[in-house]
Formats: structure tokens, C-alpha cells, sequence
């Protein structure tokens, strides 16, 4: 079996393919033009990748079985096409659930103590203590959670550690899974904006979440509330985001925009970035050594599998 790894991986990983008799052929730096050729030069049963993207014409050519993400969102990948052409997909859920949950509560305490602001201006030889001692605290605040998936509910404990109170929407929320989990069920989004503090986004990107968060929602919050992305950019309608910020003071801080780079490095034009009030970063929720290390051994795990079943775990089509 020769597997193509199209992104980064830990050398770990690859050594362990290499010592089960895998041929892998590192190609780390191939983007979604060149991909197909790659695929076909490689002659690969599997392919490997984390943010390039595999669109239908990769797929339509070479001698590939099975796709899979090293990491837990899809939506890079054209599934339909993969399944057109028989190959599976996989992917690797809750491996980087951790990191994804650490960013986002860093975003939280960045915005409520303004810390990328206190960092400028001390840069700068500028101190200001009177203006930024004005934090609000989250101990009693209320997190919303849009999403109650692997990484929505590793987000509770940890706000339930800040002293906080959780109230979240999933599609699949019982009144009994509420309860175990400690948290506030409400029935819509809408009701989440309207009775938390800070709302933070944990939903895949499908047909059904896509610019699930608009206008209605943003209009719901309370005016200066949090909102904190680190799902997916397309599930939020940024016009709305960018008029609720202006007129409603709601501040954000985003892992994920419109406009993002797909290489490593690059240059970015959002106009979300030019108003006061919105902190980002660079899509990094995922990317600490222990997420990236689960997400390879679980990526392994698929691969073995794969060759010695025949059909691999965690199939998304």
C-alpha cells in the first residue's frame, strides 16, 4: 500500500507507517493545484492531507481509495465526488478538541481584559492602567454554546472552573443530556444570544449550519457581549457579524474568517480586522504538538486499519 501525505504530519507518524511496511511518500508543500499531479505521480492508495483542499478533479484521477483529514472537519474535501468514485473518506474527530478549547477561551480573556491592546501599547512605551482595568470578569457570566459536540462539551467544565454558568443549543440535545452535562438546554440559537454573556460557535459546517449565525442572532445578544468563533468561518454571515460590532458594540474574537490563506503563509483582507473590538488568529484552534499528535496516531490508526480490513473507522462517505 502507498500512502500520499499531502500536509504535515509528525515524523513519528510517518516512521510507524515506514515500520508496518507502508511506502509513504512526503509531499508536505502540495497545494490544491498541484494535488493531481501528485495523486497520479505517487500512484497512491491514500491520501493524507489537513488544510489543502481536494476538490473534485484530484479525485478524478490516480488510483485512490481512501481520503482522510487529519483533523475533524470535511468540508475541504469534496465528498460527493469521493463518493462517486468509490473512495472513502475519513476523518479523525476529538483529537484536537483540547487545543480548540484552550484557543477559544484564550480569545475569551484576550477580549474581556483587552490583552492584545495592553500588549500594543506597552510595545509602544505607552502605559495605561486606568483604561484597561475595566475587565469584567467571568466568574458568574454566562457562556452560550452553539453546539454541543466533543469539543462543546469539553467547553464546560472548564467554564464551569471560571465560575460560570452554561446554557447550549444542539440539534441533538435531550433534556436528559442537559442535565448531565450540567448545562441550561435552550431551544434555539436565538435563545442562546439572548440570554448569555459570551456565545462561542462548536458546529460542523453542513447545509444546515451554514450562515446559521446572522442577523437574527447578533441582534439577540446583549449589546457589548463576546462572540467567539472557532468552528468553521462559513457558518457565519460576517456582514451581520461586522454591523452587529459597529452598531450593538459586540466584540469577537475569531480563529476562522472569510479569506484565509490555504498555504502557511500569505496575506490577508478582511474587513472585520479594521474595527475595534474583534481579535484574531491565525486558524491555529487544532495546532498545539499534543492535538497534532493525537490527530496523527488516530490518521495511523485509519491507515492500518484500512489495510487490514478493508474498510476504514470514522467513514464521514
Amino acid at each position: 500500500m502507498k500512502v500520499l501525505v499531502a500536509d504535515r504530519i509528525s515524523e513519528k507518524a510517518l516512521n510507524r507507517l515506514r515500520r508496518a511496511g507502508i511506502e509513504v511518500v512526503f509531499q508536505p508543500d502540495v497545494v490544491a493545484e498541484s494535488l493531481w499531479d501528485a495523486i497520479v505521480e505517487s500512484r497512491a492508495d491514500v491520501l493524507v492531507v489537513r488544510s489543502t483542499r481536494v476538490n473534485a478533479g484530484a479525485l478524478a484521477g490516480g488510483r485512490l481509495k481512501l481520503v482522510i483529514r487529519a483533523g475533524a472537519g470535511f468540508n475541504t474535501i469534496d465528498v460527493d465526488a469521493a463518493g462517486a468514485s468509490g473512495i472513502y473518506v475519513s476523518n479523525c474527530p476529538g483529537g484536537n478538541a483540547n487545543a480548540v478549547v484552550e484557543l477559544a477561551f484564550g480569545l475569551i480573556l484576550a477580549l474581556d481584559r483587552h490583552i492584545p491592546e495592553n500588549v500594543q501599547d506597552l510595545r509602544r512605551g505607552k502605559w495605561n492602567k486606568l483604561l484597561y482595568s475595566d475587565g469584567g470578569g467571568l466568574r458568574g457570566r454566562t457562556l452560550g454554546l452553539i453546539g454541543l459536540g466533543t469539543i462543546g462539551r469539553k467547553m464546560v467544565p472548564v467554564a464551569k472552573a471560571f465560575g460560570m454558568d452554561v446554557v447550549a443549543w444542539s440539534r441533538s440535545l435531550t433534556p436528559a443530556d442537559a442535565r448531565d452535562e450540567g448545562v441550561a438546554m435552550a431551544g434555539t440559537p436565538i435563545e442562546v444570544a439572548s440570554t448569555c454573556d459570551i456565545a462561542s460557535v462548536h458546529v460542523a459546517l453542513n447545509e444546515d449550519t451554514r450562515l446559521l449565525i446572522g442577523d437574527d442572532f447578533f441582534e439577540a445578544m446583549k449589546p457589548g457581549a463576546m462572540f467567539i468563533n472557532t468552528a468553521r468561518a462559513e457558518v457565519v454571515d460576517e456582514d451581520a457579524l461586522a454591523r452587529a460590532v459597529r452598531e450593538r458594540g459586540i466584540r469577537a474574537g475569531l480563529d476562522l474568517f472569510e479569506g484565509e490563506p490555504t498555504s502557511g503563509t500569505g496575506v490577508i483582507h478582511n474587513r472585520l480586522f479594521d474595527l475595534e473590538g474583534v481579535i484574531g488568529t491565525h486558524h491555529i484552534g487544532g495546532q498545539t504538538a499534543e492535538a497534532q499528535q493525537a490527530i496523527a496516531n488516530e490518521t495511523v490508526r485509519i491507515i492500518l486499519e484500512y489495510r487490514d480490513k478493508g474498510v476504514p473507522p470514522n467513514l464521514v462517505a
